[in-house]
């Protein structure tokens, strides 16, 4: 099948598992910081070529984000399968349906954050998802060395740079955008070496100062979206 043909399968199966899920729409308040969300929606567990972090989380009502941001991530995951076939995708926490307080992150309010988990290889170089349980958090306690190697698993940077670029191409494609991308620094060199690199030098919002915890075993993503003041009442 042609790439393209490929492509748009996979966005009509995204929004088809995405419409089972997903309210009309969804209204923001506030910042990503101090904020709520109504009408928030759960993303699907898993697609062709991507799976939720952890069935627990989904169940305690974690993965749910502004309806826009689960378009992007469907749209962005297509996109990535299109060019990276290989490549196996993780998300993580996000937020819960009506956003406010999400310990402990100390962002996650209002629907537009979300949080990845980086694309790894094994020894054999084959494509496969992090190991997740409550003994590791859910993924949240493993610790990449500077190099992106933890165990037997390698960070596969050329995913990891698509993944980054079909989010920013999807996201404008529907009238938003990447407000902050935080990654651990030591691997910006490593992304910018891949095919995208060029791209993202010029175009990733990378944050420029240091996180309050490090994100070598994900990365976290605020989109760009117009919000209502917090103390706007509800609509939907």
């Amino acid at each position: 099948m042609p790439v393209h043909a490929v492509f748009i399968a996979l966005l009509a199966l995204g929004a088809t598992t995405l419409a089972a899920h997903a309210a009309p729409a969804s209204q923001c308040f506030g910042s990503v910081s101090k904020g709520r969300l109504d009408g928030g929606v759960r993303l699907p567990a898993a697609g062709p070529n991507f799976s939720a972090y952890s069935a627990a989380a989904i169940a305690a009502g974690r993965t749910h984000v502004h309806a826009t941001t689960a378009h992007v991530i469907l749209a962005a995951y297509a996109g990535a399968h299109a060019s990276q076939p290989s490549a196996r995708y993780v998300y993580g926490e996000t937020g819960m349906e009506k956003g406010g307080p999400f310990a402990p992150h100390k962002t996650h309010q209002n629907g537009l954050s979300v949080d990845f988990f980086v694309p790894v290889r094994n020894a054999r170089g084959e494509a496969v998802s992090l190991p997740s349980s409550p003994q590791n958090r859910y993924g949240y306690d493993i610790e990449f060395d500077a190099a992106g190697r933890y165990q037997d698993y390698r960070i596969d940077f050329a995913a990891f740079a698509e993944h980054l670029y079909q989010l920013d191409v999807a996201a404008k494609a529907r009238g938003a955008g990447l407000a902050l991308v935080i990654v651990d620094r030591s691997f910006i060199p490593a992304l910018l070496a891949t095919s995208r690199g060029p791209w993202l030098r010029k175009h990733m919002p990378f944050m420029r100062g240091r996180p309050w915890v490090r994100h070598d075993e994900h990365y976290h993503v605020d989109f760009k979206l117009a919000c209502a003041p917090l103390d706007t009442a509800a609509t939907l």
